[in-house]
C-alpha cells in the first residue's frame, strides 16, 4: 500500500526543471570565504520556525538552525530527495508494515551557547510540533496528524510510530521550518522564548538583528558537516519594495533575493548586466488564497461565498498577471503539476473555474440577490508585500466590483496583517496563502481544513474532514484520486470555505558569482545557506 501511496504524494513533479541564464553554475571546487548580502522584501514577524509561515522570517533566520532531516541542497527540486542533518546516514526506511521510523542522532553536535544535542531535544521540539499543548501555535501541526508516539529509547535514538503508514510523514519532517531547539531553553524559557531568541545548531551563530534594516549571522566554526559552511557569514538586508532590493542587486549591494522577481524585473537586470546575472526559474509550491471569515456575517452564508469566487476571471487573470507579476497557473487545492492535481475539465466544474466569466457572474450575482445582500461590501485584509499580494490584491477588488461587491482593502505591513488573519478576525476576507516546501500534496492540503493550525477561516466542517481522513490513509491510486477531487469540490466550490487565485512561478536572477545555489520549487528550501559560496 505504501508505495502506491508513494508514487503519488511523492512523485517528481513533471516539468519541474530548472533553466539557467548566463553563467549557470558547472561542477566546480567551492571556495571559503567572503559574505553573502541578500535582501529580503518583508518583516520578520517572529524567529518562531513552528509558528511562522513567512519567507520574511525563513530566509534571514534559518541559516542559525538545523533540522532532522532536510531536502537535499544539491537537488532541491526533487521531492523525493531527502538527506540527514542531524541524523546518521541515510534517511531510514520504516518498519512494522511502514509505521515505525528510527533514527540515530549524530554525536557531538552543540547548540551554539554549547550544550550538546541529544535525542531529548528533538523530541521536544517535535512534541512542541506534533502535539502542541493549549495555547502553543504551531502551523504545521496537521500536517503529523499520523504520528501516534515519539520516544526516546536512549541519548541518541528517536522513534516515532505511526497510526498508519503514509508517504506523507517523511516529507513531513524534511519541512524547513521544522527547526531543532534545545529542549534546556523550552524547560527554562517556555515555548514563546524562541520568538524573539536564537538558539541553534545551523551553520551560522546569530550575531544580531537591526529591525528594519538587517540580520547578520557569522559562520558556526563547529558545524557538524565538516568544512561547510563555505561563506564566512551573511547580511540579510530587509527591502520591502522592490525597486530597492532590484537596485540593490544592480548595484551590486547585495547578491541575490531568494524569493522572486516578476518578469519585467528580470529582463531589466538581464538587460543591464549581461553575464554578470544568472537567472533561475522553477514552477512554485505557492498560491495566494481568499479567505472568507465564517465568523462574520453574511459570509457565513454559502451562497455569499460562492458569489465572491464566481466574480473571479482566473483563466484571464492568468494571462494578465503573469505578464506583471510572480503568479501565473490556474489551480485548485494541490500544486498544478503534481498527478494527483486537477486538469483543466475537473477544474471548470468548480464554481469559479469556467472559461464564461459573464455566465460565471450572472450566477454569482443571482446568489448574492438570493441571500439578500445585491450591495454586499467586503472589509478585505491585505499584506503590505508588493509581489504578488497587493498586486493580486488589488485584482481581486476590481473583479469582485464587476458583480457589485464593493471591496475596501486595506493593506497592513506584515506584522499587523499577521495579527488581523491570526487573533483579531477583523476582516470579511482576507487575503491567505498556501506556500509549502516539500511537494507533499497530501499533506500540503491540510491548509484548507477548518481544523488546520493555519487555516484562518473560523468553520468547522465534518464531512470536509471525513474526506481528508479517508485520503490519508488510501492506497488505491485510482481511489485517491477521487478522493481529492471529492476534498477539492467540496472545499472550493460546495462551500466556498477558501477561494484559490493563481499558482505562483518563481524566477530568480542572481549575481553570477554566487555558486552553489539551486532553485528549488519552494522560496523556503535551501536556505541554511551552507552550500552556498562566492566566485570572486
Amino acid at each position: 500500500m505504501l508505495n502506491k501511496i508513494g508514487k503519488l504524494a511523492l512523485a517528481s513533479v513533471v516539468g519541474l526543471g530548472l533553466t539557467a541564464g548566463a553563467g549557470a553554475a558547472k561542477a566546480e571546487t567551492p571556495k571559503s570565504g567572503g559574505i553573502l548580502n541578500f535582501v529580503v522584501g518583508s518583516k520578520i514577524p517572529s524567529y518562531d520556525g513552528h509558528q511562522e509561515t513567512t519567507f520574511g522570517m525563513i530566509h534571514p533566520i534559518r541559516p542559525f538552525y538545523s533540522l532532522l532531516i532536510r531536502v537535499n541542497p544539491n537537488n532541491p527540486s526533487d521531492p523525493t530527495d531527502f538527506e540527514c542533518d542531524l541524523c546518521e546516514g541515510d534517511v531510514p526506511t520504516a518498519t512494522e508494515n511502514g509505521t515505525k521510523f528510527t533514527f540515530k542522532i549524530r554525536k557531538g553536535v552543540t547548540f551554539h551557547d554549547g550544550t550538546p544535542l541529544t535525542s531529548a531535544d528533538i523530541k521536544a521540539t517535535m512534541d512542541k510540533i506534533v502535539f502542541p499543548g493549549e495555547g502553543v501555535p504551531s502551523a504545521r501541526k496537521a500536517f503529523f496528524r499520523s504520528v501516534d508516539t515519539i520516544t526516546t529509547p536512549d541519548a541518541h535514538t528517536i522513534v516515532f510510530k505511526l497510526k498508519f503508514p503514509t508517504a506523507a510523514f517523511i516529507p513531513a519532517l524534511a519541512t524547513p521550518f521544522n527547526f531543532v531547539y534545545s529542549k534546556k531553553d523550552l524547560d527554562a524559557h517556555g515555548m514563546s522564548w524562541h520568538k524573539a531568541n536564537v538558539n541553534g545548531t545551523g551553520p551560522f551563530k546569530f550575531v544580531q538583528h537591526q529591525p528594519g534594516a538587517f540580520v547578520e549571522g557569522i559562520k558556526n566554526q563547529n558545524y557538524h558537516f565538516k568544512g561547510k559552511p563555505y561563506l564566512d557569514g551573511f547580511k540579510a538586508i530587509a527591502a520591502p519594495k522592490m525597486a530597492v532590493r532590484l537596485s540593490a542587486i544592480r548595484g551590486d549591494r547585495a547578491a541575490i533575493e531568494f524569493r522572486g522577481f516578476p518578469p519585467k524585473a528580470r529582463d531589466d537586470l538581464v538587460k543591464s548586466l549581461g553575464d554578470e546575472i544568472t537567472v533561475q526559474e522553477s514552477d512554485w509550491n505557492c498560491v495566494l488564497l481568499a479567505t472568507p471569515n465564517q465568523k462574520r456575517k453574511p459570509f457565513d452564508n454559502a451562497k455569499v461565498r460562492n458569489a465572491l469566487t464566481l466574480g473571479i476571471d482566473r483563466w484571464g487573470g492568468s494571462k494578465y498577471l503573469s505578464k506583471i507579476a510572480i503568479v501565473k497557473t490556474v489551480g485548485g487545492v494541490m500544486f498544478p503539476n503534481h498527478p494527483l492535481a486537477a486538469t483543466k475539465d475537473e477544474l471548470m466544474k468548480l464554481k469559479g473555474y469556467n472559461t464564461d466569466i459573464e455566465a460565471s457572474r450572472a450566477e454569482a450575482k443571482k446568489l448574492l440577490a438570493d441571500a439578500g445582500h445585491s450591495n454586499l461590501k467586503v472589509d478585505f485584509s491585505n499584506r503590505g508585500v508588493d509581489q504578488p499580494y497587493k498586486v493580486v490584491g488589488t485584482w481581486l477588488v476590481d473583479q469582485w466590483r464587476k458583480v457589485g461587491i464593493e471591496t475596501a482593502q486595506r493593506v497592513q505591513p506584515s506584522g499587523p496583517f499577521y495579527d488581523s488573519l491570526r487573533k483579531k478576525a477583523d476582516f470579511d476576507v482576507s487575503i491567505d496563502f498556501n506556500c509549502q516546501s516539500v511537494i507533499n500534496p497530501i499533506a500540503d492540503m491540510t491548509k484548507f481544513l477548518g481544523s488546520a493550525g493555519n487555516n484562518y477561516g473560523r468553520f468547522e466542517d465534518p464531512e470536509l474532514e471525513a474526506i481528508y481522513s479517508k485520503i490519508e490513509k488510501e492506497g488505491d491510486a485510482t481511489k485517491l484520486r477521487q478522493l481529492v477531487r471529492q476534498y477539492e469540490t467540496r472545499s472550493l466550490s460546495d462551500e466556498t470555505s477558501g477561494m484559490v487565485t493563481l499558482w505562483w512561478y518563481k524566477i530568480n536572477p542572481h549575481r553570477s558569482y554566487v555558486k552553489g545555489w539551486k532553485i528549488a520549487p519552494s522560496h523556503y528550501l535551501a536556505q541554511h545557506l551552507d552550500h552556498i559560496w562566492l566566485d570572486k
